[in-house]
């Protein structure tokens, strides 16, 4: 007979492996799966708990990316630590609402949340990738109002919020696509810390499920990247896929929380 404790590692691996695939294949927003994974596939009988070990992931996944991207020099500095400083706020904030909501209520809203972000890929547009964004007088409140926003959702959620903080980046700052997502990963990896830590205090950390579902992260990611290579010219097509996976997952949570599943 399989150990279930093996097993139960063994999803949370697997888990970690699909999410990350996800991130470098469609170059973002493949932290949204990792709740629902945790809940229904590894099992994790909390969705409190699920949130909490999530975000530990989104932030170590997140740094991956992050020190590809600086690389490039795709990170405009900055930005990046107006937004993630006035978000870390905002997702502290919207944590503490978040643990105070209903677990079940919370997957039904996640769920909504999960069809709204779909729609929105589905219309998102590419800038031109040779203008480089600087920090002025002209783009920091808006900075600094849609970081508090963004981080505020992503707390509530337990998510990276790389879907939300791209177009965040770019309706504050205009900046280029490629940009938004290097800088991007600088409030993800904070946003995901800053969450965590608020439900580490609270105890709603699985701390051996977030370890693995890191080191599956990071070998997943690799994959992804090396299949969005071959993939390159097809970018549109790798996005509606994604876009109804999540309305899939989301449609089945949603099924799942009114009863109409077992």
């Amino acid at each position: 007979m399989f150990d279930p404790a093996i097993v139960h590692d063994a999803l949370g691996a697997g888990s970690g492996v699909l999410v990350g695939f996800v991130l470098g294949l469609v170059g973002g927003g493949g932290s949204i799966l990792a709740v629902p994974l945790l809940v229904y596939l590894v099992g994790v009988p909390s969705a409190h708990i699920a949130i909490g070990t999530s975000a530990i992931a989104v932030s170590a996944n997140a740094l991956f990316g992050l020190a590809s991207h600086a690389r490039a020099g795709n990170v405009r500095w900055p930005c990046a630590i107006v937004f993630a400083l006035s978000g870390s706020a905002g997702a502290y904030a919207g944590s503490l609402l978040g643990r105070a909501v209903d677990g079940k209520t919370l997957l039904s809203a996640f769920a909504v949340m999960m069809i709204v972000v779909a729609v929105a890929m589905l219309h998102r547009r590419e800038s031109g990738a040779d203008r480089v964004v600087r920090l002025g007088r002209e783009n920091a409140a808006a900075l600094v109002g849609t970081g508090l926003a963004v981080g505020a959702m992503s707390g509530f959620f337990g998510i990276g919020g790389g879907f939300l903080i791209v177009p965040g980046l770019v309706f504050a700052t205009g900046m280029p696509m490629l940009q938004a997502i290097g800088t991007s990963l600088v409030a993800v990896s904070t946003f995901g810390a800053t969450t965590a830590l608020g439900y580490a205090a609270a105890g709603l950390v699985d701390w051996k499920l977030a370890a693995f579902f890191v080191l599956g992260g990071a070998a997943g990611s690799i994959g992804g990247v090396r299949a969005a290579r071959m993939l390159a010219g097809r970018r549109g097509t790798l996005n509606r896929i994604f876009a109804g996976l999540i309305v899939c997952v989301a449609l089945y949570m949603l099924l799942t929380s009114l009863k109409f599943l077992s």
